[in-house]
């Protein structure tokens, strides 16, 4: 089907509003699964993948870079490389030597990404997190070469404050240097201050685009957990546990109205929600059954009306 297409800062790149997050493939789903996924999203209307070399690194007996080679083998397979746009990003610990944002690492890196993804091209390269030792210049200049090459299209950054971000834009535009077009925030109906205090007016002014990842704050605005008990045996307790409060639970009371208002689910809400701020161009969502995937991806025929924006603003705030 054809679905509305949604510009990525001046990167020229147009994504569908809803980016499916890689972190799954490897991890809590297996190659097999992560293709029936992948296939799905696509033949949905969906064009875009984030990933990132790190991932699945935190899981016992891997060392990085299984997600990226899931979906290089499902590139492969599928034939789909000129139908998606595939994010991914450097920086994280890889192993002794390997992190940062200097250019000679960002430059060995990208090889090791387009080797692992079997594609001659990283459409979306993002720092993964601020590297404060090596000077800003140094980083985009690398980037810069990787574009001139034909191997990078346009560049983002993920988990930057305000401040440093700015300072990035400031440095491309004042030495001709490529602009991080994209940031990759945390953010959703719980998480909220820290976006919108600095990092959304600067967005806005500046044209980025937003691709926030945790838009359903680890599952935990999906409503499946009610209590402390639900949190504790799952992959993701550690994080979940912050939710679970009073706050918390004024937020999951306010999407339980609003989705039987639309007939719809707490997921489906949280994310329509996302879609309806004019500063965010698509969430980055994860699914590990076509059942999830299903119900994410129909938040993006749900058009919520003022007073349910309200309501979830004043229960969030």
């Amino acid at each position: 089907m054809e679905m509305e297409k949604r510009k990525v800062g001046n990167s020229g790149l147009e994504i569908s509003p809803l980016v499916f997050g890689g972190n799954v493939f490897g991890w809590t789903v297996d190659e097999a699964t992560s293709f029936k996924l992948l296939d799905a999203f696509v033949a949905a209307g969906f064009n875009a993948i984030d990933t990132a070399d790190m991932y699945s690194k935190w899981v016992p007996g891997h060392t990085g870079g299984e997600s990226e080679t899931i979906i290089g083998n499902w590139l492969k397979r599928s034939g789909k490389r000129d139908k998606v746009i595939i994010a991914t990003k450097l920086g994280l610990e890889m192993g002794p030597d390997k992190k940062g944002l200097s250019k000679a690492y960002i430059l060995r890196a990208a090889e090791d990404s387009l080797r692992r993804l079997q594609t001659d091209r990283i459409d979306l390269y993002q720092s993964h997190t601020d590297d404060a030792d090596t000077p800003i210049e140094e980083t985009l200049g690398a980037y810069a070469q990787l574009i001139a090459q034909g191997k990078v299209r346009a560049i983002g950054a993920s988990n930057y404050k305000a401040d440093r971000f700015a300072a990035a834009l400031e440095i491309s535009r004042k030495h001709g240097l490529p602009r991080y077009d994209t940031l990759q925030p945390n953010y959703n109906l719980y998480d909220r201050a820290d976006f919108e205090a600095q990092l959304e007016p600067l967005c806005l002014k500046e044209g980025i685009g937003v691709i926030n990842y945790f838009p359903l704050a680890s599952g935990f605005l999906s409503g499946k957990y009610r209590s402390e008990r639900d949190v504790e045996e799952r992959p993701r307790a550690r994080m979940l546990k912050k939710y679970v409060n009073e706050r918390g639970f004024r937020i999951l009371g306010a999407l339980d109205q609003v989705a039987k208002k639309y007939d719809a689910t707490p997921a489906r809400v949280s994310l329509a929600w996302l879609l309806a701020r004019p500063g965010i161009t698509a969430p980055i969502v994860s699914a590990t059954s076509i059942e999830q995937l299903n119900d994410v991806i129909a938040s993006v025929e749900l058009q919520l009306d003022r007073a349910s924006i309200e309501l979830l603003n004043q229960a969030s705030a």
